[in-house]
């Protein structure tokens, strides 16, 4: 009996270590899984929530892009206002010392006859405007080197405004480029985020993301149609820029003349008419006289989304040009694409 049992326990023995085994393995399995990601993985969404998806981020990167166009605008105004204040303050300090050249001149003349006239003092002087206020000073010089000193004192104190004023200015293009950095950052995030998203898709999934609108491409009679009821010559001219510029690339941030995003592109009709637009959807949609849906005319602004994030240039029965997004080119689409917000008549 005893020999029989033996091979029972080296059995039972067995038994335990292949099951020890067992839990092993499965634990590692569960913890490459966890550390993978592969274990448990969430369903692979369709191409319908990732379409959505996509069209969000899409969405919001607009929203950020606005954002980015008025920051850049205001960075842009801040930086000229910096150069002028800049180029004012240097043509001062040309007078400046022309004038104290002036001064310097007529003290050595007097020096020369024998005494030190205190407007080479002035000249001489490392700090010419304490000096200046000294009562003395204009005790004793003369009527002429007074109007000179006069002169040479509003100088001094026009230039030490535009200093401050400067500084002022630089601190704020300071504050409007890290404001541009932070949504260029925002864009360029989304925009990567739907990037990732739309490889997960087929090719002809993709197409389909950015091809959703109408196919056919318009004619030159269509154009010249739009043209003819826009209400005038200038809103002519806008919807026939913005027909010309059918095919062109999106690109954020972008005025033209050959890649837009949606404002840029409106902004870049118009101002092919003569007309100056603002930069952003925001500011675009008080540019003009607000038209209802019903009356809506060739060449007038239509705007989309609550946070008028994004703006097309209405062509007549019920369509529009406008720059969509990155995954498609400028290109007529319905005006109920989107969910509308109003329309501006610029002219």
């Amino acid at each position: 009996m005893g020999a029989h049992r033996r091979p029972r326990q080296r059995a039972k023995g067995g038994s335990r270590a292949r099951t020890a085994a067992t839990i092993t393995l499965a634990g590692a399995a569960t913890a490459t899984g966890l550390g993978g990601g592969t274990g448990h993985a969430d369903p692979q969404p369709t191409a319908a929530q990732v379409r959505a998806k996509v069209d969000k981020l899409y969405q919001e990167a607009e929203v950020a892009t606005e954002k980015y166009n008025g920051a850049k605008e205001k960075a842009d105004a801040a930086e000229q206002r910096l150069e002028d204040l800049r180029d004012e303050a240097a043509r001062k300090e040309d007078r400046l010392n022309s004038a104290r050249e002036a001064l310097g001149s007529v003290a050595a003349a007097q020096y020369r006859s024998g005494g030190l006239d205190p407007a080479l003092q002035l000249a001489l002087s490392a700090d010419p405007d304490r000096y200046l206020d000294g009562a003395a000073f204009a005790e004793r010089a003369g009527s002429r080197q007074q109007a000179t000193v006069g002169r040479v004192r509003k100088e001094l104190r026009d230039i030490e405004q535009l200093r401050g004023a400067a500084r002022v200015e630089a601190a704020s293009l300071k504050s409007r480029r890290a404001e541009l950095k932070r949504h260029r950052e925002s864009v360029t995030g989304k925009l990567e985020a739907a990037r990732r998203l739309l490889s997960r898709l087929t090719a002809e999934e993709r197409a389909d993301v950015g091809d959703r609108a109408s196919r056919s491409a318009p004619g030159p009679r269509e154009s010249l149609s739009a043209s003819a009821q826009a209400p005038n010559s200038r809103a002519a001219a806008a919807v026939s820029y913005a027909y010309q510029k059918l095919g062109s690339p999106y690109v954020w941030g972008a005025t033209g003349p050959n890649a837009f995003d949606c404002s840029g592109l409106t902004q870049a009709a118009y101002r092919a008419a003569g007309v100056s637009l603002p930069r952003t959807t925001y500011a675009q949609i008080d540019a003009g006289r607000r038209v209802p849906r019903s009356e809506l005319l060739p060449g007038d602004l239509v705007f989309f989304y609550s946070g008028i994030s994004h703006v097309g240039i209405y062509v007549g029965k019920g369509q529009m040009i406008h720059a969509p997004n990155p995954s498609a080119p400028v290109r007529v689409a319905p005006v109920d694409e989107m969910p509308f917000a109003g329309a501006t008549r610029v002219v």
